[in-house]
């Protein structure tokens, strides 16, 4: 919420100003100047690297242009008003509408860690992608773990329907589907919520800098970015399911397959 109210006070404080300046009251500022640029080019104020205003540095990583990027904002206010006016942590969590995801799901390791007495640096992620696909479809809390959603899949998509094949249970939730081929002029295609189960780490997975890899034949090790600059935007590692007598892990990974955060319309 701090970072939140720290970014809102700049944007009413740089439109106060510029309000001011276009009517003679204060001088014209670099920052203002820079900020009328930004607004005709429908460009987060800030982005632009020679940019003097505060906008970037304050918000989230984004390639989205202003008027996308503000409707997310204002998103993002709402889940926060939403959670602090209830003061309880949501069965489902829009992961892309904070600031760290990465610290949230860190902290659902820490809870887990905690109840089941496994030390921390033993646990790790593993992810199952449910049968729901609206958030309003979570009904209680996940065992052992969080719900997220708003997630995308760039490159391919989630089966669903009569693809999904069988369903199963993960310590009661209900998953099903598999990573499959997108659809023709299809960039990115929503992901279902997903389970985020805390589990404690093998001896035979492989430590690495991106998380522990499986080495599972069935398993996609997918990574998860903020924004499709991916890259400096990485948040975590998935385990998405793939049907082996249909395709490899390697298919996977040559056509850069990714879970995506936020699309940049």
């Amino acid at each position: 919420c701090s970072r939140m109210n720290a970014l809102i006070s700049e944007i009413r404080k740089s439109i106060s100003d510029l309000d001011k300046g276009l009517k003679g009251q204060l001088n014209m500022s670099q920052a203002m100047e820079d900020l009328v640029s930004a607004f005709n080019m429908n460009q987060w104020p800030g982005r632009d690297p020679f940019s003097k205003c505060m906008w970037e540095k304050l918000a989230w990583p984004s390639q989205k242009n202003l008027s996308s990027q503000f409707s997310d904002m204002l998103l993002r206010v709402d889940q926060l008003a939403k959670w602090t006016e209830e003061l309880e942590t949501p069965k489902s969590i829009w992961l892309p509408g904070l600031f760290n995801p990465s610290s949230y799901l860190t902290a659902a390791q820490q809870v887990t860690a905690r109840d089941t007495g496994v030390a921390l640096d033993k646990m790790t992620i593993e992810t199952h992608f449910t049968n729901m696909w609206d958030a309003s479809d979570v009904k209680d809390y996940a065992k052992d773990g969080t719900y997220i959603q708003g997630l995308y899949l760039e490159g391919a998509r989630w089966s669903q329907g009569e693809g999904a094949g069988d369903a199963y249970e993960v310590s009661g939730t209900i998953c099903s589907g598999y990573l499959c081929n997108s659809k023709l002029k299809e960039l990115m295609s929503p992901a279902p919520v997903i389970y985020i189960k805390i589990v404690p780490i093998q001896q035979h997975w492989e430590a690495s800098s991106v998380g522990f890899l499986r080495h599972d034949p069935q398993i996609y090790e997918c990574p998860v970015y903020t924004t499709s600059f991916r890259g400096p935007t990485y948040v975590f590692m998935a385990t998405l399911r793939i049907d082996d007598s249909a395709s490899t892990v390697a298919k996977w990974t040559l056509l850069g397959v990714a879970l995506l955060l936020q699309t940049n319309d």
